[in-house]
């Protein structure tokens, strides 16, 4: 992936391999563990505003979904400050996930277990 590239991150009901360019499975982890190791190895975009995006809640836009709040809390971790986390509306957020680098699809079966993420540039070389 490169610079500006999107992943999406998917609970167990979106129509990932519908959608997916690329298909990664992970049939035993959630998406809030699923983004904690992705980002051990993945940094987001600091120029594109949001570089993290959820699906909105269909017919509740303001509500913040339990699998939301935990990429919040994965985001501060990473970042050590509040990430500012937009959001889609679903057929906006199936747009881009069709158009991501990569799907990964999760176990999670909450809803609204969905985020998007842009991929930023890679500043040092972490290995040995």
């Amino acid at each position: 992936m490169g610079h500006g590239d999107e992943l999406a991150i998917v609970d167990g009901n979106f129509p990932a391999a519908a959608l997916a360019q690329r298909l990664v499975y992970l049939s035993t982890t959630s998406a809030a563990d699923a983004l904690d190791a992705i980002l051990t190895v993945f940094p987001l975009d600091t120029v594109a505003k949001p570089a993290a995006l959820t699906m909105r809640v269909i017919g509740h836009p303001k509500d913040v979904p339990e699998p939301v709040r935990d990429f919040a809390a994965v985001l501060k971790h990473h970042s050590g400050a509040a990430v500012a986390l937009g959001n889609l509306e679903r057929e906006a957020f199936y747009e881009r996930a069709r158009n991501a680098f990569a799907i990964v699809r999760t176990a999670d079966l909450r809803p609204y277990g969905n985020i998007l993420l842009v991929k930023g540039v890679v500043n040092e070389y972490r290995g040995r």
